[in-house]
């Protein structure tokens, strides 16, 4: 790290950062924006986290994809900072800085460094601030000294570490400004004796410009399965899931009954639910006009929306997971289900994913996912793609999951999601919406998926 350190402000450190930023940040899978040009960034906040290591959120600067002008995406890195580089830190290579105060320096990934790793989870043991940044803990739950990190391979939207197989960091990339639900439901519901959510053990917050979560501790479920991987497995295997289903449906209903009970419940009434339909067929309208294979369905699946409000009594809403599905499930080797990753679906305002809804819909999320797992045969790649192309299979095995779910749900919470049949599939609808606009955009070879369900629930 430089010795004048009064220099390492966002002004002084942007001409030695943005010329690198601009060819490695767009290469990283947790990127959001991909397909626009990166047109500048700015530096929203700078904290030497530790020596060597500089703690940034930045601004990424992108043509707005519709008339609203768009301030950009911020993102949170760790850089670290050296005169060389060793060769095991070579695949963290962001670049050499040729300008401004790290002239001469090489800059890189700092959660691949296994130093500054190790360094970072001592910070995490000790409540505090730093500057803009807190670190809080729950003092009840000890979190050990000399941890071995590792930093998991398989990443997505957020960075994880993995310390000692015993407590695993998430790392969040893209900052969304407000009260994370990823913190925030996960110790409620750890205070209310809920233990099918790993309860959080420390965390990092941030009040500069705005508050916002920036990483969670939890325990590491050693030994656990990922419910996704679960369910191809036994799709191989031709073997029966409705056993697991049920225990999954058990465990969506005690989270739910324990969120009722930690946080306020509403009702929504008449103007409440038409809100939601609304906002469901305005999604659909939008996807519609993306994918073209979409157009021919959208007057049954719109009926699917205006059920809704033709049925529309008092029904209640709390706050739910907001994204659930197999791969936001672990099982551990006891058959005990947990539900992780209470983040919601990235793409929405934290101010929507905070938002009371009826719990049906994350019951309709989790039958769509069986869906997805039915349907989804991996064959091996035609030569020049990397995508592995689905087909239809097995959808009897679907329907008997469904219905296991369904049945274990209503047994510990005493209502089943099926007794609110317009809901529901109003609902699964307009997920299925969602993943045909997702498939159209990232992998084609796989639109074939929701496209099924959509010619279901259209009824064509």
């Amino acid at each position: 790290m430089p010795k004048a350190a009064p220099t390492l402000t966002p002004v002084a450190l942007l001409p030695s950062l943005a010329p690198l930023l601009h060819e490695w940040l767009p290469r990283q899978r947790w990127f959001a924006g991909k397909g626009r040009p990166v047109t500048g960034f700015s530096l929203t906040s700078v904290t030497e986290l530790l020596p060597g290591c500089l703690h940034l959120l930045v601004r990424a600067e992108q043509p707005s994809a519709t008339a609203a002008p768009d301030p950009g995406d911020v993102y949170q890195l760790l850089l670290g900072v050296r005169k060389v580089l060793p060769p095991p830190l070579a695949p963290a290579l962001v670049g050499h800085a040729s300008a401004g105060p790290l002239t001469g320096l090489t800059v890189y990934d700092a959660l691949q460094d296994p130093q500054i790793a190790a360094l970072l989870l001592e910070r995490l043991r000790t409540p505090g601030r730093l500057g803009p940044l807190r670190f809080g803990c729950d003092a009840t739950v000890p979190v050990p000294a000399g941890l071995a990190p590792r930093l998991l391979a398989v990443e997505q939207s957020n960075s994880s570490l993995v310390y000692g197989d015993t407590f695993i960091l998430k790392v969040f990339r893209r900052i969304h400004f407000g009260v994370n639900p990823d913190l925030e439901l996960p110790l409620v519901l750890a205070r209310h004796g809920c233990a099918r959510v790993p309860a959080p053990a420390a965390w990092i917050q941030t009040d500069r410009p705005e508050e916002a979560t920036l990483a969670v501790l939890q325990p590491f479920l050693r030994g656990s399965q990922d419910g996704w991987q679960l369910a191809l497995r036994a799709l191989a295997e031709q073997r029966d899931f409705t056993a697991e289903a049920h225990a999954l449906g058990r465990a969506t209903a005690e989270v739910h009954t324990a969120l009722a009970a930690a946080l306020p419940v509403v009702t929504l009434g008449r103007p409440q639910t038409e809100l939601l339909a609304t906002a469901m067929r305005e999604r659909l309208e939008a996807a519609a006009r993306a994918v073209p294979a979409l157009r021919p369905h959208v007057p049954g699946l719109r009926a699917a929306f205006d059920a809704v409000t033709a049925v529309c009594g008092p029904r209640p809403a709390q706050r739910v997971h907001g994204d659930l599905h197999l791969g936001q499930t672990l099982r551990a080797s006891g058959g005990q289900w947990s539900v992780i990753d209470f983040e919601g679906e990235p793409a929405r305002p934290l101010t929507e994913r905070r938002r009371p809804q009826p719990p049906v819909r994350d019951v309709a999320g989790m039958l769509r996912s069986f869906d997805y797992a039915a349907r989804t045969l991996p064959q091996a790649p035609d030569p020049g793609h990397t995508q592995r192309a689905p087909q239809p299979w097995r959808l009897e095995w679907t329907e008997s999951c469904r219905g296991a779910y369904c049945a274990g749900y209503a047994a510990a919470s005493g209502t089943d999601p099926r007794d609110e049949p317009e809901l529901l599939r109003a609902y699964e609808t307009d997920k299925a919406v969602y993943e045909v606009l997702y498939e159209a955009r990232h992998r084609p070879d796989w639109l074939a998926v929701p496209m099924a369900a959509v010619r279901r629930l259209a009824g064509t």
